[in-house]
């Protein structure tokens, strides 16, 4: 009977992780390193940047950069969404109220919810959409 080599003897049990599995999918940040959440993305002038940290069927998480002057504009969505402002300060509207959120603070888009983002100056947020369903 062949006997196995002591370094084959020590991998058993352990979960291997080869560097390949800790690669990002496209467009997603890479898994197991810490990040600098407002040093993902960058302003570009007269522009909205966004850049996926997670993606999967259930949901995604987006990090997005806004320059002075650019928003999102009217839009429904059937699933219920996260904003969060990591840089700077936004008015978000739900259903026509306005809300005003800065650095650090988030709220809650209700699925169905007429919704737009007007800057107010440059500003970067975390925007997380969760795919619950229909309801």
């Amino acid at each position: 009977m062949a006997t196995k080599s002591k370094a084959s003897k020590e991998n058993i049990g352990r979960r291997i992780v080869k560097p390949d599995m800790l690669k990002m999918q496209p467009d997603e940040l890479t898994k197991a390193k810490s990040h600098i959440v407002v040093e993902i993305i960058e302003y570009l002038t007269n522009s909205v940047v966004s850049k996926t940290i997670i993606k999967k069927s259930t949901g995604n998480i987006s990090i997005m950069s806004f320059d002075t002057g650019e928003g999102l504009t009217e839009k429904i969505s059937p699933f219920d969404s996260f904003a969060q402002i990591v840089d700077g300060k936004a008015t978000i509207v739900i259903d026509k109220i306005p809300h005003q959120l800065e650095n650090g603070m988030g709220i809650i888009i209700p699925a169905h919810a007429s919704n737009y983002i007007k800057p107010n100056g440059r500003f970067k947020m975390i925007l997380t959409l969760i795919k619950s369903g229909y309801e």
